[in-house]
């Protein structure tokens, strides 16, 4: 059965910065969990960072210019902390090839989890087109990365991998 990736604090768990979850409420990903599919962790306490935490933004860029370390992330303090998302996300990497995951689940605009948007690195709220730390190490490595607002389509992405990686019975080949 194929598993997929999905950040903690999309679970419930209460790790982001400011203590808090980001409980997805779907049925999708209570199916997932009900048949053992989801793999989690947050890879910003996994890399040692606290909870809470000081709110963290990619400076003026996104998650893999972060990754060739070009540039920085950092708190609002003016702390950078890029080491930990870095570490955060190759733990995440790690975890994501011990178990074949091939798909993401990830928090839209976070600088470690966001797909398709994050915040611009000036705290104003402001949001630029990019992806987070993790996403763009997960998208370098071949993992398909949804937001939790594409629960379906991630859905359609586990199914079309669980064909291709289902082993016909009398056949020993794989589609």
């Amino acid at each position: 059965m194929q598993k997929n990736f999905m950040i903690a604090c999309l679970l419930g768990r209460r790790v982001r910065y400011d203590a808090q979850a980001l409980p997805l409420s779907h049925s999708l990903v209570e199916q997932w969990i009900a048949r053992g599919q989801v793999i989690s962790m947050c890879p910003e306490v996994d890399a040692g960072m606290s909870i809470p935490r000081a709110p963290a933004e990619i400076v003026k860029t996104e998650g893999t210019a972060a990754l060739a370390k070009s540039v920085m992330v950092v708190e609002n303090t003016g702390l950078d902390v890029t080491a930990y998302f870095i570490k955060g996300a190759h733990t995440a990497l790690d975890l994501c090839k011990k178990h074949h995951i091939k798909v993401a689940v990830l928090t839209e605009n976070s600088p470690s989890g966001g797909s398709s948007a994050i915040y611009d690195g000036s705290f104003s709220g402001k949001k630029i087109d990019g992806v987070g730390v993790t996403a763009a190490l997960f998208k370098d490595n071949g993992i398909a990365v949804f937001s939790q607002h594409q629960i379906g389509s991630a859905d359609k992405a586990l199914q079309r991998i669980g064909v291709k990686g289902q082993v016909f019975k009398g056949l020993g080949c794989k589609v």
